[in-house]
């Protein structure tokens, strides 16, 4: 199982401790803190990555002994509210017999915590309460997704497996989890719209199943395996569970081992609703059930996804491309081998790369564009050839979608968020390369998100939004390259 990211420690965890003696003066207590930084430069900003208690003696700001201060208390908060300072911890004396009250002032202005340390209180005493704090909550996080894993195995074993994972799982996630069913148009084809849902936990508004309907309709075709969003303050999750069937989640908080304990669900969900399982669908739900490993479900591989039409005897051909791993579609068929598929008599094939078990989702959808090709070229099978996201999702289709995702921004703002995702997130790094200061490539970025109304640390977010800008189509002839934003 993969180790969910440490979580950040509030503010007020260190508050309580009464070794350290810490006083809030101003601003809010349940600010996250994720990390720490001591410094006395009067422009700290260029050395922090969001997110820190800074912690200084304020030797440089004015009023300082002898009036030899370099910055004003109103710009030294300004540049740190800049730069996601979390809080800002002033150790009194040496420089300052008290804290400064035109940093308080500023401070309370801008809404940034302000901590006094006091004289007895090394930084390096709140520095290891900050690590060993992050320590034990990552410890904690770790032992609720292992639980939830094993509370979601259990239920997956019940009589009605289904809502009792659905029910399991909400109560993991503190919210709603649903399984959404494609509809049937006439022709009996699924339609990607959601009907007859089973669902568990708190109810959501209609606004809320409008979103996680709109999130589904994403994913259930198969281009896409998982798709994020949030709705005042509701983060929204999809997975594909196969079938047309789509996981919805939405919870009004979203702790660091949340995706992982989302995904393990959907994995569940993907084998209880693909029929009664027999041979190797039985073993591979079995050592999901008493390993808590989705990735351990199969052998290591490695494994072809098979997407298949026109052909008549689904157990045919499953038992000719040497597998029991067949899940029979109204628009088609989709199996599962370990050996490397031909071509049958009588059958259009789209097949995927060989993939390892943790890689399956992927496999799924180049098999589905791989058949699309060999329906489109009359040929009797296609493998999955193009590599990375481009092979996933055709080319019309991510235009389309590049351009309704990028419509809010700019041309100036969609340059500097791809610049800024090119060079991983790295504030100098890409100020540098665009010929700004990092401070306006800090607002750039910012005002992408209030744009987007998405988080940009969320790695799905990114990579979504990587994926549209490598995809968007190009400007108008005489758009300016520089219009305001």
């Amino acid at each position: 199982m993969e180790a969910p990211p440490t979580p950040p420690v509030p503010l007020a965890r260190l508050l309580t401790d009464a070794e350290l003696g810490l006083r809030l003066l101003t601003g809010p207590a349940e600010a996250e803190v994720h990390g720490v930084h001591a410094s006395e430069m009067a422009d700290p900003s260029p050395y922090l990555l969001g997110g820190e208690l800074l912690l200084t003696a304020g030797a440089e700001l004015a009023g300082g002994p002898g009036g030899a201060g370099l910055v004003d208390a109103g710009t030294y908060a300004a540049r740190l509210v800049r730069a996601g300072v979390a809080a800002v911890g002033f150790g009194v004396t040496p420089v300052h017999g008290t804290v400064p009250p035109e940093l308080v002032e500023a401070c309370a202005r801008h809404g940034l915590p302000l901590v006094e340390v006091p004289p007895g209180t090394p930084f390096t005493a709140v520095g290891r309460a900050v690590w060993r704090l992050m320590a034990l909550a990552r410890t904690a996080e770790l032992r609720r997704v292992t639980e939830a894993q094993q509370s979601l195995a259990a239920a997956a074993a019940r009589p009605d497996p289904v809502p009792a994972v659905l029910s399991r799982l909400a109560a993991a996630l503190g919210g709603r989890a649903a399984l959404l069913a494609p509809a049937a148009d006439g022709t009996g084809r699924p339609t990607g719209a959601a009907q007859q849902p089973v669902s568990a936990g708190a109810p959501v508004g209609d606004d809320v199943r409008a979103a996680l309907e709109g999130l589904a309709a994403r994913v259930a075709p198969g281009s896409a395996a998982t798709a994020t969003d949030t709705l005042g303050g509701t983060h929204l999750a999809a997975y594909a569970v196969g079938g047309g069937r789509t996981l919805v989640l939405a919870t009004g908080a979203r702790a660091p081992g949340d995706h992982t304990i989302a995904s393990v669900g959907a994995v569940l969900l993907t084998l209880l609703t693909a029929g009664r399982p027999a041979g190797d669908e039985a073993a591979a739900l079995t050592r999901l059930l008493l390993d808590g490993d989705p990735a351990a479900a199969l052998s290591p591989g490695p494994w072809y996804a098979v997407h298949a039409r026109g052909g008549t005897g689904p157990q045919a051909l499953a038992a000719a491309l040497g597998t029991a791993l067949l899940d029979p579609r109204p628009d088609g068929v989709r199996l599962l081998t370990d050996r490397e598929p031909a071509p049958q008599p009588g059958w259009r094939l789209g097949v995927s790369a060989a993939a390892p078990p943790g890689g399956l989702r992927t496999a799924d959808a180049q098999a589905r564009r791989a058949l699309e090709r060999a329906e489109a070229a009359r040929s009797p099978l296609a493998r999955h050839t193009d590599p990375g996201l481009s092979g996933l999702v055709g080319e019309a289709e991510a235009r389309a979608h590049a351009a309704a995702l990028l419509a809010p921004l700019s041309p100036v703002l969609r340059g500097t968020l791809r610049g800024w995702l090119a060079h991983h997130g790295g504030w100098d790094r890409t100020a540098a390369a665009l010929g700004v200061h990092r401070n306006t490539v800090r607002q750039r970025v910012a005002r992408c998100a209030d744009l987007l109304e998405r988080d940009l640390d969320d790695p799905d977010t990114r990579m979504e939004l990587w994926f549209a800008l490598r995809r968007e189509p190009p400007a108008p002839a005489g758009e300016p390259a520089d219009r305001p934003d």
